[in-house]
């Protein structure tokens, strides 16, 4: 892939977490195929080992876990030093947990507060002090039509997307008078292991009807209704390349859908309710 006529000439440096499978993954490669240099993430990048090979000097694998703010901090050091710079920052680990609310163990709920929040913040913290000092950069935080909407069994999920779409809202109005951009990345559906990867909560018997079916219905999905990660990732290339990009980034029908439907009931009770909330005023 060739950049076009409306996007810069310099490489950029992307630094992607998550970057061995799914989404990660595919934003590395198309990076790679478009001249860009890559710094990527993961626990293990064993799997990055032939890309490596190909492009030499252009990908930097570092293995490291979101959640060792140590970790990522040498992460980006070794990124500087090898590429002088950061313009992209896709903070795109994570993974799913799935069950009733109550179903989920205070271990399962702070593993997955661990990677998809705190996670988020410690890549945060170690990229924006070069990014400041660059005066430009692109934060792309990775959500999902879950930061915005919910049903039966992802409440927990759910809730770490919601936390990621509030400090990232924050964050834009804080770094944009830097010349720093953010969008908040929201797939819908995906093609990626993230579903085969989920920790699943032991059940009881009272959710059956609402969380169990949910998730035999997620599981009898024919593949169609997914959206192919590689697609994904071209859709989050074009935010990157645009001069305007946006806050936030539906992906697929199926986001797009979650999350009107979400804000439509929203204002419906806004409305609905707009004498008691009145009342309250002097």
């Amino acid at each position: 892939m060739k950049r076009t006529s409306n996007q810069q000439t310099r490489p950029r440096t992307w630094l992607i977490t998550g970057a061995t499978s799914g989404i990660g993954r595919e934003l590395t490669l198309q990076a790679l195929e478009n001249g860009d240099a890559v710094s990527a993430l993961a626990r293990d990048t064993s799997s990055l080992d032939e890309l490596a090979t190909a492009h030499g000097e252009r990908l930097l694998l570092v293995r490291a876990d979101v959640r060792d703010e140590q970790a990522v901090r040498d992460a980006v050091e070794r990124t500087l030093a090898r590429f002088g710079r950061i313009d992209v920052v896709a903070n795109n680990a994570g993974y799913g947990l799935f069950g009733a609310v109550e179903e989920a163990s205070d271990t399962q709920v702070r593993a997955v507060f661990d990677t998809n929040v705190f996670g988020v913040l410690n890549v945060l913290r170690a990229t924006l002090p070069a990014l400041r000092a660059q005066r430009s950069g692109h934060i792309l935080q990775g959500s999902s039509v879950y930061g915005q909407s919910a049903h039966p069994g992802v409440g927990l999920l759910a809730a770490t997307k919601h936390a990621v779409e509030g400090l990232s809202d924050a964050l834009a109005a804080e770094v944009a008078p830097l010349g720093i951009n953010v969008t908040i990345i929201e797939p819908g559906l995906t093609a990626t292991p993230f579903l085969a990867n989920l920790d699943v909560a032991a059940g009881l018997a009272d959710y059956d009807q609402s969380v169990r079916t949910v998730q035999k219905d997620i599981a009898e999905l024919p593949a169609s209704t997914f959206s192919a990660a590689a697609r994904i990732a071209a859709g989050i290339r074009t935010a990157v390349d645009s001069p305007t990009p946006p806050r936030r980034l539906a992906l697929g029908t199926s986001s797009a859908t979650g999350m009107r439907a979400a804000w439509e009931a929203r204002i419906a009770d806004l409305d609905d309710w707009e004498h008691v909330t009145n009342g309250v005023d002097r």
